[in-house]
């Protein structure tokens, strides 16, 4: 009974906002803004390899993590049709970032649809990992991708199919090439050969940690909301606005480029749906510290009172 109210509160909640707020001036981008998103991803990709070429591979990897959130964004401005281009133009870009990115995109795209629909509910397979704890996210993120992957097929037009097996067969010949370069040895293309494995590498491992960013950061314990959002300009800036996840769930229409415009406007007429924060604050830290610190304080006082003979006579 509680939890239907909950349920029917956070209806009318989201409702109220969506009405209230205005919104669809957001939607418009001017074309610097255009280009911006479409380029955005690939200097950081350049930057990543070249790193990669010369062995800094904690610079390398820093790139990397720039360009895998920047193509995140654009992929999925991409699923919305927020980039400001048009969809054949999107279908191009989705195939091209899914070889650099090592994940069919298409796929996925399916699969976030049905998670808009109907977002934490029993055919939200993209926000399944919100409903465990941190670690359950952290080390199901293989398992969860495979399972992304069936269900986004199942759920895909045949054309929407085609694309995805497309782009499945393209990443299996950069992997296949990869293997090959590296069991032939060949010294003319050993600098490529080294580029090609840091990139096929930190992408899977980038792929794997999705869950627990990307789905359990955004979306955990959110019993009053949606989504979670977050307001530390720094974290914002460094996720390319990723993190304006109930702004995004409640007007997926809005490009990133102008959510932080639109979490402005929630936070004036509807406080109650962003006060779920990603990062937790100074004192939700302090406060967990201090209770697993007395907590082992306790422990370690029943474990010295049983052990000590006097106190045993005592008790």
């Amino acid at each position: 009974m509680n939890a239907n109210k909950t349920h029917a509160n956070k209806e009318l909640a989201i409702k109220y906002a969506m009405a209230s707020v205005e919104w669809q001036d957001l939607r418009q981008l001017t074309r610097a803004q255009i280009a911006y998103n479409l380029i955005l991803p690939y200097p950081f990709l350049l930057l990543s390899w070249w790193f990669a070429s010369q062995s800094w591979y904690v610079m390398a990897c820093s790139a990397s993590y720039l360009f895998f959130a920047a193509a995140f964004r654009q992929a999925h401005d991409g699923y919305h049709h927020s980039l400001g281009v048009s969809k054949r133009t999107v279908t191009g870009i989705l195939l091209f970032l899914s070889v650099l990115l090592m994940t069919s995109l298409h796929s996925i795209r399916a699969t976030h649809m049905e998670h808009h629909r109907n977002p934490l509910g029993d055919s939200d397979i993209e926000g399944r990992l919100a409903k465990g704890s941190w670690w359950q996210a952290l080390l199901g993120g293989i398992t969860y991708r495979l399972d992304i992957y069936r269900q986004g097929l199942r759920l895909s037009s045949r054309r929407n199919q085609r694309i995805a097996w497309l782009e499945f067969g393209l990443i299996a010949l950069v992997v296949t090439t990869a293997i090959v370069l590296t069991v032939l040895t060949i010294p003319v293309l050993s600098l490529l050969t080294k580029v090609l494995m840091y990139h096929i590498v930190t992408m899977m491992l980038a792929n794997a940690s999705v869950g627990i960013i990307a789905v359990w950061g955004v979306h955990h314990d959110c019993d009053e909301t949606v989504a979670r959002t977050e307001r530390n300009p720094v974290v914002n800036f460094l996720t390319f606005n990723l993190l304006y996840h109930v702004e995004h769930h409640l007007f997926p229409a809005v490009p990133s480029n102008h959510l932080p415009e639109l979490a402005n406007r929630l936070d004036a007429t509807a406080p109650y749906l962003t006060k779920a924060h990603v990062l937790p604050s100074m004192a939700t830290v302090m406060e967990f510290i201090n209770h697993y610190a007395n907590k082992l304080k306790d422990r370690n006082q029943r474990n010295n009172d049983s052990e000590c003979p006097i106190r045993k006579r005592f008790v």
